[in-house]
């Protein structure tokens, strides 16, 4: 595969990014403004999901949870935001998706504040979706050209398979080695540190 340009795509939360601090801390705010029973903690140690499904989850009212996810967006960046940290490798491994042609996010999250997290990280990416969620995500894998997809949560795999994408698993996510073999994925690494390594000798 040498001189082969291709797109790589990679997830965001617990993929590039560890938010959970943050995360925790919007949904207790949001607990509390609301009055519902919400578990920041739970919700955290579990991303993935859109933001609507977890509302369910927790027994959220169905006529509340537009006005919910609304108000979680919009305190989203004080809270989150500057909690957030780059997981390790993340950096490197967006470089060497860049030097092979282009890195593209394709996360369940509200793309705005996705795009706040890159940019306050410093990882600079090529394109960038919002709100897609498990094979959803494969919509815009295809449209971008995408031939591989690097997630952390079964759902990632499941979008990568549907967009015919490689599947690469990392278990820095809530789901472990056997849980992402078992969605499909075709490799799973620890960490993003090992992708680059693993990138080279994929393109030969």
């Amino acid at each position: 595969m040498a001189d082969v340009r291709i797109t790589i795509g990679f997830d965001l939360d617990m993929t590039l990014i560890d938010p959970r601090p943050g995360m925790v801390a919007a949904m207790d705010a949001l607990a509390v403004e609301s009055g519902l029973v919400l578990d920041g903690e739970h919700f955290a140690a579990n991303l993935g999901p859109p933001l609507d499904h977890v509302l369910r989850d927790f027994g959220a009212p169905e006529a509340r949870i537009p006005a919910l996810v609304d108000r979680f967006r919009a305190i989203y960046p004080e809270l989150v935001v500057p909690r957030t940290v780059a997981l390790p490798g993340a950096d490197a491994a967006v470089r060497a998706a860049r030097a092979g042609g282009g890195a593209l996010v394709v996360t369940g999250k509200y793309a705005p504040n996705a795009a706040l997290h890159l940019s306050t990280l410093g990882l600079e990416v090529d394109s960038l979706v919002g709100e897609l969620w498990a094979a959803g995500k494969a919509q815009a894998l295809r449209r971008h050209g995408a031939v591989v997809y690097v997630g952390d949560h079964r759902g990632d795999m499941l979008g990568a398979k549907a967009a015919g994408a490689l599947a690469v698993g990392v278990t820095t996510g809530p789901c472990g080695r056997a849980e992402l073999l078992a969605a499909g994925a075709d490799v799973v690494l620890a960490s993003l540190e090992e992708f680059p390594d693993w990138l080279a000798v994929e393109l030969g």
